[in-house]
């Protein structure tokens, strides 16, 4: 998977991210997101936001939203139920309804997917993560061989239109629910990773809420889209997709031991650990899953 460059290097690249990051936050928090503020420096050598001068840094704008209404906060406490999150998912079922279809051929989605798997595995393999690689290398094995053996069900996302421009890091922790529901921090500097099919967004949702303790919610998000479109995506299609995340979420958790800032190492190994069992919980897989002996 190619990644778009971001650079931020000087303020005028950074306000035109900053700019981006509005535009594409306003398609599913257009309230939330107001605009963007210049960091000003002053004749007097002061920092001031939105004041005279020249200016040397650029921010989002955004209107404060209650820390109790979002998802994550609200499974945590026991505090949701279905029609708490009906009209947050109505309204990005609507966003994937109106999305036009990607331009891009089904043989170079599958690559990209089957690129995505084997960079995953080949950085949790590290021995230095001392993670369970005989796990690792079982899903991802079941998964390319899915890719292979499933193409077609993978294909017929791309014929029926399916793929789009999404959100690319929908995660309880950015969904708001308020009267106006709000989906915020989208991936903004990678339209390559916003281009995907929603059935495979809504498994990372549903991955996520599991690993919150209430894997329910990710099945009312995807009713409620699938009664909007009128699409059911295959069982097999949702588990490929699920644990193509889980894998995915584990790499990226698992490389906050590389960062020297990172000092709660032992969270990020649990982490990874954690979605890695994830990763072998969907029954009809469970088989290609288990790890060797």
């Amino acid at each position: 998977m190619r990644w778009n460059s971001l650079n931020l290097s000087t303020p005028e690249f950074r306000r035109r991210n900053c700019e981006e990051e509005v535009r594409l936050n306003r398609r599913l928090a257009k309230d939330v997101y107001l605009g963007i503020l210049a960091l000003t420096l002053g004749s007097d050598g002061k920092l001031r936001l939105d004041g005279g001068g020249e200016p040397v840094d650029w921010v989002v704008h955004m209107r404060r939203l209650p820390a109790d209404r979002m998802l994550d906060e609200l499974i945590c406490r026991g505090g949701v139920e279905r029609g708490d999150v009906r009209p947050a998912a109505l309204r990005l079922a609507r966003f994937y309804a109106a999305a036009p279809p990607v331009e891009r051929t089904a043989a170079e989605y599958r690559r990209c997917l089957e690129a995505g798997v084997q960079s995953d595995r080949r950085e949790l393999c590290r021995p230095e993560f001392e993670l369970d690689q005989d796990r690792v290398r079982a899903v991802a094995e079941a998964q390319l061989e899915f890719l292979e053996r499933d193409s077609g069900l993978v294909d017929a996302r791309i014929h029926q239109g399916r793929v789009i421009e999404g959100h690319g890091d929908l995660r309880p922790e950015h969904i708001c629910l308020v009267p106006e529901p709000a989906i915020i921090d989208c991936l903004e500097f990678s339209r390559d990773l916003r281009l995907l099919d929603p059935a495979d967004e809504l498994a990372y949702l549903a991955l996520e809420c599991e690993r919150l303790g209430k894997a329910v919610v990710g099945q009312w998000f995807l009713e409620a889209y699938s009664q909007t479109t009128g699409d059911e995506p295959p069982s097999p299609l949702m588990d490929f997709y699920r644990n193509y995340r889980a894998l995915r979420r584990a790499k990226i958790a698992i490389r906050h031991l590389k960062d020297p800032s990172v000092r709660d190492l032992a969270k990020w190994s649990e982490r990874a650990r954690r979605y890695l069992e994830l990763s072998a919980r969907v029954p009809r897989w469970k088989a290609a899953y288990a790890p060797s002996k």
